[in-house]
């Protein structure tokens, strides 16, 4: 029975040893995932070339810098038509959070008074004085992203969870790709029968990095 007892006593050590040495390590990589989706997302855009090579695309402009750094990542987002810049038909903060290893969120919030904040992308200390009270969020609207390399994250929004009233949609919907030097978006708004409303029919909007 000692020879019984001590043989499984061995076994359960080698068996424990080999896990140990098998156990896979966390990597730096997925570690600082979280730091390098936000990075990525930051900076100037425009989808200059897609609209020159085909005319069914606007030249669009894309600013996306970070805000509030001591509440987390956050991100104020800016777009408007390249030529009129002074005048974005959509402002919105962005909070970017890790949901596990490879997965990702950015939550989509709607700014109250937004007209006040056109342009201030280029003074983000500005918005020390914008509260979370002055912003709303919008439910089911966030776009979960995976990691697929290092440089390369790809998402998207919900089935139907994201409401919309725009030009009569019911819901939209949000596929995005983040590259290091590009942020491809498809966007597109959809009735309650699914016929497509609004928003590009070939495919996403190809923002190049500016900057």
């Amino acid at each position: 029975m000692k020879h019984l007892i001590l043989s499984l006593a061995i076994l359960a050590s080698m068996f424990n040893c080999k896990n140990a040495e098998t156990k896979p390590e966390i990597s730096k990589a997925e570690i600082n995932g979280l730091d390098d989706l936000f990075v990525m997302m930051q900076g100037s855009f425009n989808s200059e070339i897609q609209s020159e090579i085909d005319t069914t695309y606007f030249n669009i402009s894309l600013h996306m810098y970070p805000i509030w750094e001591e509440k987390g990542n956050f991100l104020y987002v800016e777009q408007a038509l390249n030529a009129r810049q002074n005048k974005p038909y959509r402002q919105r903060v962005y909070e970017v959070t890790q949901l596990n290893d490879s997965v990702f969120s950015s939550a989509i919030y709607s700014i109250e008074h937004d007209s006040l904040w056109i342009g201030k992308w280029k003074t983000p200390e500005a918005f020390d004085s914008l509260t979370m009270d002055q912003v709303t969020k919008k439910e089911g609207c966030e776009v979960v992203l995976t990691r697929i390399k290092s440089d390369y994250y790809k998402g998207e929004t919900g089935e139907k969870t994201c409401e919309s009233t725009l030009y009569g949609a019911s819901y939209a919907t949000s596929e995005v790709e983040i590259l290091s030097d590009k942020i491809i978006s498809w966007d597109r708004g959809f009735d309650d029968k699914d016929e497509h409303i609004w928003g590009a029919e070939k495919g996403g909007y190809i923002f190049n990095r500016l900057d």
